[in-house]
């Protein structure tokens, strides 16, 4: 089951049934299926303030993974600053509900195993995301 949440924040207009099947496809198109996923939408000072207590990181950021995958089953905790989207967005030239979209998937796909810290990750997470972005677009027509 996917849940949307907010703390501090207005629920950001997302349609969450197609949402919600989104997410399903692109975790079956890694082999994995949808246990509990908590979607909690924020604003700054809370990403801030999470990412302080439970990772010990002193910067904002746009998503916090928490993972709780238990063999081919996805769950976890995905923690997302709309304030960072919103900024991102603009300094990449984005819409904001193009970057919101990015960052609920890029959420997804550290819970399908894929990283971006690494050398070479970076790029191998973003072709992904332009890979389940392009589904979204294929399942909405």
């Amino acid at each position: 089951m996917i849940t949307y949440n907010t703390d501090g924040v207005k629920m950001p207009s997302i349609k969450k049934r197609e949402n919600t099947a989104w997410v399903k496809a692109v975790a079956a198109s890694y082999g994995k299926r949808v246990g509990e996923i908590a979607y909690i939408f924020v604003d700054d000072e809370k990403i801030l303030e999470v990412n302080r207590q439970y990772l010990g990181h002193d910067y904002y950021t746009d998503i916090i993974t928490f993972d709780y995958c238990e063999g081919d089953v996805i769950s976890g905790d995905l923690f997302i600053s709309l304030d960072t989207v919103r900024t991102n967005a603009e300094q990449v030239g984005a819409t904001y509900e193009e970057e919101l979209h990015r960052v609920i998937i890029h959420g997804i796909l550290h819970l399908c195993g894929i990283n971006d810290k690494g050398p070479g990750e970076r790029e191998i997470m973003e072709a992904a995301e332009d890979k389940a972005l392009a589904l979204r677009s294929s399942l909405r027509q």
